[in-house]
Formats: C-alpha cells, structure tokens, sequence
C-alpha cells in the first residue's frame, strides 16, 4: 500500500504518466493506492483557485473506479495528533497528508523534496 501525494493524484487523474519516474509507474500498478481526505479537500481547493479544472469529487471517484483508489479512513483525531508532531511546514495539507502516511508506516508518492527530506518513507522514484 502507499499513499499518494495531491500532485501525484491530480497528474494520475489527467494521466500525465509521463510526470511519473519509471520506479514511480511501477509503484503505482504494484500496490494499493490511498489518499488521505485532505488530498481531497486540497483538489477542491486547487478547483476553487483555478488551478484545476476537476472538482475533487470527479477525481476521486473516477479514479477509484479506473485504478481503486481509496480515501483513507483512519481517525482523524489521531492523524491530527500525528500531525502536531510535524513541525516542519506551516502547510496544513502537507501537515496532515504526511501524518497520515506516517500513522499508517507507509510510502508516500511525492515529488515534494521537502516532504522528501522530512518523511523517510516518502519517494518518487521507487518505494523505499
């Protein structure tokens, strides 16, 4: 299982695959593939801006029927609890999409070299 990061999934969703390293493809087809629903609320937030042209749920939904993603649904008191610990970013989003990778011990897609350098299980390249 692995996490995915809001620009991995944005790029999956608009299959822009040629974003993705050869390591990150096979990441991709090789394991279960969750969110945290902040990933989902940072898409709708990237549609209300203009950035995107999708609204979250469109993405989400589309991409759960064609690859089985799933929005993870794990307490969200304790994601929030992982997530005082990271004091890293001032970034609410990545706050809680790297706590909620971290409270699971899994991978996290990301091509963000500052989660990279903060979470030890986040990659782009090949799952660590």
């Amino acid at each position: 299982m692995i996490y995915l990061d809001t620009h991995a999934v944005a790029w999956l969703y608009a299959k822009e695959l040629s974003r993705f390293t050869s390591g990150g493809l096979e990441s991709l087809e090789a394991n279960e593939l969750l969110i945290s629903p902040m990933v989902t609320l940072e898409l709708e937030y990237l549609y209300e801006t203009g950035r995107i042209q999708v609204k979250s749920r469109v993405i989400c939904d589309s991409l759960e029927q064609a690859v089985g993603l799933r929005v993870c649904d794990q307490s969200f008191a304790a994601v929030v609890r992982m997530s005082l610990d990271q004091r890293w970013t001032r970034d609410p989003f990545d706050r809680i999409i790297v706590a909620q990778a971290k409270l699971a011990d899994a991978p996290l897609l990301t091509k963000d070299s500052v989660i990279m350098k903060h979470y030890k299980k986040a990659f782009w390249d090949s799952v660590k």
